[in-house]
């Protein structure tokens, strides 16, 4: 006689706080969650995990375009649908509050990946693709090394942008840099005409712009109408070149930071196996990324006793030293009791350029190599 019983699958709730956009790339769509698949499913066959894990998604538009309201309310769905951990939400002006009601209400951990240090307490975590206090240092670092020494600045008028220039101003002042021009852009796509003018009347060596993304839409054209080609630099905004054509084109010319290194080996090892299940190799940056949320998930859960929402959290504290597939060869993984971001070491974040092919990019540079 045999007794066989199976368990419930582990709920994880995955939350996007902006409503993909129309022409979305289906490939792209399935790059979100397709690594989640591969590396639990990989997990449940070689029984490491006794149990499936099931992806619950919930997709509104939160800010910029929607409200924080749509974003609480969907985390407290996910959580009333019995989800352990939360994936997101990623945009910084709905993490902050949904943080609050976090800790005020649900008491179920989320991982995030954004920029935002705010974002980081006891329930909520960070792989930050990104980062609003590092990438500051990192633009003044680039621009030294070109050999600048003045900058004018496109401002997106958000938390984002103002989080981002305040520590940008630091930064050039620590390393000799002039800000000549500062202009204010709306955080999504409108004209920006007026501004990139006043930048170019300032003459700077270089641009820099800080923001989301949305607002660089419509600087290319600007400076092209003004016969400009000046050196210019932007965020981890840069990732959103992957979405349509208009943002490849939008970023055409810029160097953004990235988290995509072809030397990273743990990377090209996940792409390969990516490309023998799923049948293309994607070589960017969201795979890769989410490899490293999916196996650190993986880590938690099969250290967490109970495996509950607290359990779940306070293993993710015990999380130490993954090799990560995200960012320059050495990047690790890491939490701890009171450590909620997740990439260890200068390299998680690099620098590349576009390639006018509409396809590939191209490595710049590393941070921290000097």
């Amino acid at each position: 006689m045999s007794y066989e019983s199976t368990a419930e699958p582990i709920k994880v709730g995955y939350l996007f706080d902006f409503r993909l956009p129309d022409g979305f790339p289906p490939a792209m769509r399935d790059d979100l969650t397709r690594p989640f698949e591969l590396v639990f499913g990989e997990a449940v066959r070689q029984k490491l995990l006794d149990r499936p894990v099931e992806i619950l998604i919930r997709e509104v538009e939160g800010l910029p375009k929607g409200s924080v309201k749509a974003v609480i309310d969907a985390y407290g769905e996910l959580v009333d649908e019995g989800c352990l951990v939360v994936l997101g939400p990623n945009i910084t002006d709905n993490c902050v509050p949904t943080r609050e009601a976090i800790e005020e209400r649900f008491l179920v951990p989320a991982i995030s990946v954004t920029g935002s240090d705010d974002w980081l307490g006891e329930w909520t975590f960070a792989f930050p693709q990104g980062s609003l206090t590092d990438e500051p240092i990192f633009w003044a670092d680039l621009l030294v090394k070109a050999g600048h020494t003045t900058v004018g600045v496109l401002m997106e008028q958000s938390l984002v942008g103002e989080t981002y220039v305040r520590h940008f101003q630091a930064a050039c002042r620590r390393r000799g840099l002039r800000i000549v021009a500062q202009e204010v852009v709306p955080q999504t796509a409108k004209d920006v005409a007026g501004a990139v003018k006043k930048l170019h009347d300032a003459q700077p060596d270089a641009v820099v712009h800080a923001g989301f993304g949305f607002g660089i839409l419509f600087v290319n054209p600007a400076l092209e109408a003004l016969g400009w080609d000046p050196p210019r630099y932007t965020s981890t905004a840069f990732q959103n070149a992957w979405v349509n054509p208009a943002m490849w084109n939008g970023f055409l010319g810029w160097t953004g930071v990235d988290q995509y290194d072809e030397h990273n080996l743990v990377g090209q090892r996940f792409l390969d196996r990516y490309r023998e299940e799923v049948g293309r190799r994607p070589e960017y940056c969201v795979p890769v990324v989410y490899h490293d949320v999916a196996n650190t998930l993986l880590q938690a859960f099969t250290d967490a006793h109970p495996l509950s929402p607290r359990g779940v959290k306070e293993a993710l504290e015990r999380v130490k030293m993954l090799p990560a597939a995200a960012g320059a060869p050495g990047t690790r993984v890491s939490f701890g009791k009171w450590t909620r971001r997740a990439w260890m070491g200068a390299g998680y974040l690099v620098a590349r350029r576009l390639d006018p092919d509409g396809v590939n990019s191209h490595l710049v540079t590393r941070f921290g190599e000097e």
